[in-house]
């Protein structure tokens, strides 16, 4: 009677062995996102800021404000310097006007003169002093139209200034690029920043990718698009599980990083896995997780 409670105690210490071994993870890993740096576009004082971390944001809202002053003052100059040269364009336009009326007054002046010429009462000098002074009003109106270009030029330079200052005004707004949680804030209102100078980081946690390790025995069982089952802590003996889908597999092989276990050596060459994992919000950057493969899938 003892010796089959013995085997019987075995056989059962046997299975439940076997059905523990059945259900280890396949590979293990770390949940990460995507985090995006907000940086400053523009240089100064920051007067406005409505940023916390762990506050979720809307995509393309205005988050804060640089100073604007400077550029509305450089704006307003630019704008004071177009409209003077806008007037003397003005005013070569007016002399252009005066030289073509000249000109029409010569021109019928030459016509009577050459009548007079075919009837013998006027001098062929007559005629070529008239010629003379069309030549010089000609040169007259091309000078005056030369500066008027040139005015042109200028106030087209003017109006890629003022573009560029409202531009520089635009970037002055700190837009939020993507829906998602503030992670860290570097700035702080009343702060002077420059271009480039975080501001905060912000990441969307609504959807977090599960960075795991394959070798390459088991590189052949996954293949992007499939299904696998994730597990994550629950407390300090069980763990929640979710469904994860496979979304990026590395072409290269690397070593397996410190941090992490695998089935196989640590100092066998593994391929980096990426799970993407709907988050619910239990799930949080850099907490450890592992997958198993979903049989049949």
């Amino acid at each position: 009677m003892k010796k089959a409670i013995i085997v019987a105690s075995v056989i059962a210490l046997f299975l439940s062995s076997c059905n523990k071994d059945k259900d280890q993870p396949d590979a293990y890993g770390t949940f990460e996102a995507t985090e995006i740096t907000v940086s400053s576009q523009a240089n100064g004082k920051i007067i406005w800021l409505k940023v916390e971390e762990g506050q979720l944001l809307d995509s393309n809202s205005i988050v804060g404000v640089i100073d604007t002053v400077d550029l509305d003052l450089k704006k307003s100059q630019t704008r004071e310097q177009q409209n003077a040269t806008s007037s003397r364009r003005e005013d070569l336009d007016a002399q252009i006007a005066v030289q073509e009326q000249s000109k029409a007054n010569v021109m019928i002046e030459k016509a009577r003169v050459e009548r007079l010429l075919k009837d013998g009462a006027a001098t062929r000098k007559q005629l070529d002093d008239i010629n003379a002074s069309l030549n010089l009003i000609d040169k007259q109106i091309a000078s005056i139209k030369s500066q008027n270009s040139s005015l042109n030029a200028q106030v087209s330079t003017y109006d890629k200034q003022v573009a560029q200052l409202e531009k520089s005004a635009r970037d002055s707004r700190i837009v939020n690029p993507i829906h998602g949680t503030v992670l860290t804030k570097y700035a702080e209102p009343d702060e002077i920043t420059t271009y480039g100078k975080p501001v905060y980081k912000i990441a969307d946690l609504s959807v977090l990718e599960l960075r795991v390790y394959l070798s390459g025995v088991q590189l052949p069982k996954i293949k992007i698009g499939q299904k696998v089952e994730v597990r994550y802590d629950k407390d300090e003996s069980t763990n929640d599980k979710t469904e994860g889908i496979v979304s990026w597999i590395s072409q290269t092989a690397e070593f397996t990083p410190k941090t992490i276990q695998t089935k196989e050596e640590r100092v066998n060459l593994v391929y980096a896995v990426k799970v993407r994992v709907k988050n619910d919000g239990q799930l949080k950057i850099g907490m450890p997780g592992e997958i198993k493969f979903i049989l049949g899938n």
